[in-house]
């Protein structure tokens, strides 16, 4: 059994603490005994070719000019997506396409634990993070924004279906993903597993000043994938609450019962409450 793991690195050389995330986030992924090939789609970013060979990993690597993609944009998502699908039908036998970030400590028993999930497709996710935040780890139930590791399990069949349904869809730089993926996993019809029960994802925080990427960067890089990611939930008869309801709706989507333990079970009872009185103070103070 084979897997294909579609991720992109930032820049190296720039912050030393990115590096050394994603060293480990490489190192856990290479200390799992699964036969695990990278899908790297860069946009120009420096020195990354010279960390994967340093690095020894199995990979696809294509690199994409910033100059081909629209003006001042920096990456897209779907670009990297509809070259993993690529792969993954045409240049290897593999059962699992995995999507995540490059920030994340992967747990060893990953595989172990979809091997246990008795279905010829499915989408698992592990939801909430445990967050690592300036070298403190936070305890592993609050509910964090942020789904950082998806892994879908296709058929030939399904994976083409899904570079259907992805042709016009559009995504560049941050925001988005997660409510996306999760909303793609529906319009393929596949059963959602959240495997928090039996697995953690240690999330490291990362400092996105230091790539240029402040919080109005990012509110706006969000907003405008919100209008694409709008188009493709049209286009494929989704509720508009994936994009509108933001987190309320999408742990909603994959809130299971039979995914649940007592930290999972607390993590939704702290995120609605918390969040929507938050959310009213701020209206009422405006």
């Amino acid at each position: 059994m084979k897997a294909l793991w579609l991720v992109s690195f930032r820049p190296i050389g720039k912050l030393k603490s990115n590096d050394f995330y994603q060293s480990i986030f490489v190192d856990s992924i290479k200390s799992i005994d699964f036969d695990v090939t990278f899908s790297l789609t860069q946009f120009n970013e420096e020195n990354v070719l010279d960390f994967i060979n340093n690095k020894d990993i199995k990979n696809f690597y294509t690199n994409i000019s910033k100059e081909n993609l629209p003006k001042d944009k920096k990456y897209s998502n779907k670009i990297m997506l509809d070259n993993a699908l690529e792969q993954y039908l045409n240049d290897g036998d593999f059962e699992y396409l995995v999507y995540s970030t490059a920030d994340i400590i992967v747990p060893n028993n990953l595989f172990e634990i979809l091997s246990n999930l008795k279905k010829e497709n499915f989408c698992a996710l592990i939801y909430p993070n445990t967050h690592v935040t300036k070298g403190v780890v936070k305890n592993n139930f609050w509910p964090h924004y942020g789904i950082d590791l998806i892994i879908f399990k296709l058929s030939k069949e399904k994976a083409k279906r899904f570079k259907e349904i992805i042709k016009n869809y559009n995504q560049y730089d941050w925001g988005i993903n997660e409510n996306f993926y999760v909303a793609a996993s529906e319009a393929l019809k596949l059963e959602k597993f959240n495997l928090f029960k039996y697995a953690n994802v240690i999330k490291f925080d990362n400092d996105f000043e230091s790539f240029k990427e402040d919080r109005t960067w990012q509110i706006n890089s969000w907003k405008e994938n919100q209008g694409y990611f709008i188009n493709f939930l049209k286009e494929n008869n989704l509720s508009k609450l994936y994009a509108h309801g933001s987190y309320y709706y999408l742990l909603y989507k994959i809130f299971n019962f039979k995914d649940l333990n007592f930290n999972l079970l607390l993590s939704y009872l702290i995120f609605y409450p918390y969040n929507l009185i938050k959310k009213i103070l701020s209206i009422l103070k405006r």
